[in-house]
């Protein structure tokens, strides 16, 4: 993707460590936010089961869990110039505020952008501690998106998904909880997971895979910035970190009901779906529980 340098009044970045590693993509629009169409009806049926910490495997996402104070660092856009992982993080974090932020005002929600935090090897969130092993993650309790940008190394060397547009699908997959907690539907999933433990993987998986077109959303109302092999790069990346190609590949049987982050089909065909469509209307993977 052809992203243009990031506007660093659009942006809040911070380090927790130090950053580096390779890219660059200015904001779309237009869309709304069909929150309405994605809140679970009988919402006290569902569960949502203990906080998940996911591991770099699956592209792990915090979802909740005691606020801790913050990892000390550099903070201010002087971060973004650390590597060229982290000027490519940040192009992509002012894309993704430029092209949410109006669907937010058109929907006449509250918007607030989320925090950048890149860091290497450890850092502390509002969730708690991390580490490199778990991946890229999303923590709400300080509404931060946090990134080892070594991880885009690893990801490109054991899962086989490598080039930029990979790399910022995994960060609008993290944008994508944002917007699930700016909206409620993250409060309203884990409530549901809590009064009903035994659908805590299926509403997970479903989480994950609304990012996932989220993502895809943004890509495709950045459509004029799409470059040849954008999309294979994307769906490789998609098709890698599915639950089943994962336990496949580390040997292990492919249990349905261990899933956390869906198929590898399911993530191409959300991802696609968001991409194609640049409506997140269509995100709605809680349909079928609202009835």
């Amino acid at each position: 993707m052809k992203l243009g340098r990031f506007n660093p009044a659009n942006i809040r970045v911070r380090g927790g460590g130090s950053a580096s590693g390779g890219g660059s993509f200015p904001g779309g629009g237009g869309g709304k936010i069909g929150c309405g169409t994605i809140v679970i009806a009988a919402i006290a049926y569902f569960a949502f089961g203990a906080d998940p910490m996911q591991t770099i495997g699956a592209i792990g996402e915090m979802q909740d869990g005691a606020p801790t104070r913050q990892t000390a660092g550099v903070e201010g856009t002087e971060v973004c110039e650390t590597g060229p992982y982290a000027l490519e993080a940040c192009n992509a974090l002012g894309s993704l505020n430029e092209t949410w932020q109006p669907l937010f005002r058109q929907a006449n929600i509250p918007f607030q952008q989320p925090v950048l935090t890149l860091f290497s090897g450890s850092t502390r969130s509002g969730c708690g501690a991390a580490s490199s092993a778990m991946g890229p993650f999303y923590c709400p309790t300080d509404q931060g998106i946090y990134i080892d940008t070594a991880f885009y190394d690893t990801m490109e060397r054991q899962l086989g998904a490598g080039g930029d547009f990979a790399r910022y699908y995994v960060m609008a997959h993290e944008y994508g909880h944002h917007v699930q907690n700016l909206t409620g539907v993250a409060s309203q999933i884990r409530s549901a997971q809590q009064s009903s433990p035994g659908r805590a993987n299926d509403l997970q998986v479903r989480m994950e895979l609304q990012a996932d077109c989220y993502a895809g959303v943004w890509a495709g109302l950045n459509r004029n910035l799409i470059e040849p092999g954008d999309m294979e790069e994307g769906m490789t990346a998609a098709a890698a970190i599915g639950d089943d190609t994962l336990q496949r590949s580390s040997g292990q049987r492919v249990n349905p009901e261990s899933f956390t982050h869906g198929t590898s089909g399911q993530r191409m065909e959300w991802l696609n779906r968001g991409l194609q469509s640049g409506d997140e209307d269509q995100c709605d993977t809680f349909a079928d529980l609202q009835a």
